[in-house]
């Protein structure tokens, strides 16, 4: 038996729960929506991409609102199937996001007279790295289907609207020393010993929090590794400490990469970027972001952590999470979403989709 999407969001979590799509295994959950959709829906233009399903209407509406989820998951642990136990649903992708898609894909089936042109995104190995993105393959392949006037994604974030996200970046900080025998430790110059300045900035840092659109985005410089030594009886040339500094969106990743060397100045160190992402501004002024919203009786605050929110920003989209997941409870072996969240999130997109 197919998906029912005419079928209560909860009974439809659980359906696609009982799927089994952990990252690059998705091609049994495409297949299922794919034909769902083709067999249930009316109006949408309906196309494959890998394991992708992409629907969109053309009702020539004023404005298009784009709902976008990922359909993978990571690794299983032992929480299939799903189980229905008091007010929560358990079950691997219960929160992220399998309950997103599946008012994502009930709504598609039945809001009848919507007020926005809709296209449905439901795209492969979001969980996994950057490079097999799903939705990163059809920004390159397909970049029409990306257009909109706001984009949804159904990130778990425990009902409000989670607007934009912060920006990431992670440097190595290397220091440099003299080998000696420790024994004769005053031969050497210690390397590890230098990261203690390091540490002490880091320690010492006052964390930047703004205000962009009412969402309050706290910003964070991290140690995260460290690394060094030779042998218990040498003092080590070479030292490292890994940070990670999430910034908010107002700054480029070029601007938060220049504040981590203005925090760091004057040390006898080294910095190496490995790796990095834009933030995306929450850009709630927009009308159909404030539109929505407004549906969500203002329940806005700022998102933490980075999602392919930041994706749309870099098009120019304002771009939401909004989820009836709780952001706490993903990827845990006990992972669970509260069915009631799931009903108020179908009740608050239809009132936006039809309003």
């Amino acid at each position: 038996m197919g998906l029912d999407l005419h079928a209560d969001p909860i009974a439809l979590t659980a359906a696609l729960v009982d799927i089994p799509s952990e990252s690059r295994d998705e091609q049994r959950i495409a297949d299922e929506i794919e034909t769902a959709l083709r067999e249930q829906t009316s109006g949408f233009e309906i196309i494959r991409s890998g394991n992708a399903v992409l629907a969109r209407t053309h009702h020539g509406m004023p404005s298009r609102v784009l709902l976008a989820g990922h359909t993978d998951t990571v690794p299983i642990a032992g929480n299939l199937p799903s189980r229905l136990e008091g007010p929560y649903l358990y079950g691997c992708g219960t929160s992220d996001m399998k309950s997103g898609d599946a008012v994502f894909l009930h709504l598609a089936a039945t809001v009848a007279a919507p007020r926005h042109d809709i296209t449905l995104v439901m795209y492969d190995c979001e969980e996994i790295e950057a490079s097999a993105n799903g939705l990163g393959r059809i920004e390159r392949e397909l970049p029409d289907w990306l257009a909109a006037d706001v984009a949804i994604l159904g990130e778990p974030s425990g009902g409000y609207i989670e607007a934009g996200c912060q920006g990431t970046l992670r440097v190595i900080v290397t220091a440099s020393g003299t080998r000696a025998h420790s024994a004769r430790s005053w031969l050497g110059d210690n390397a590890i010993h230098k990261l203690g300045d390091v540490l002490a900035r880091l320690k010492d840092y006052q964390a930047r929090s703004v205000d962009i659109d009412g969402c309050v985005y706290r910003e964070g410089l991290s140690a995260v590794g460290i690394d060094g030594g030779i042998a218990g009886n040498v003092i080590p040339d070479a030292a490292s400490v890994t940070i990670n500094f999430r910034f908010a969106p107002d700054r480029t990743p070029d601007q938060a990469l220049r504040h981590v060397h203005e925090v760091l100045d004057g040390l006898d160190v080294r910095i190496e970027l490995t790796d990095s992402a834009p933030g995306a501004l929450p850009g709630l002024t927009k009308p159909a972001a404030a539109a929505l919203a407004a549906a969500a009786g203002g329940r806005v605050r700022a998102k933490y952590g980075w999602t392919d929110v930041a994706r749309f920003a870099a098009l120019g989209i304002p771009a939401v999470n909004y989820g009836p997941g709780d952001p706490n409870l993903a990827h845990r072996a006990d992972e669970r979403v509260e069915t009631a969240a799931i009903t108020a999130a179908t009740d608050t997109l239809r009132r936006y989709l039809t309003a």
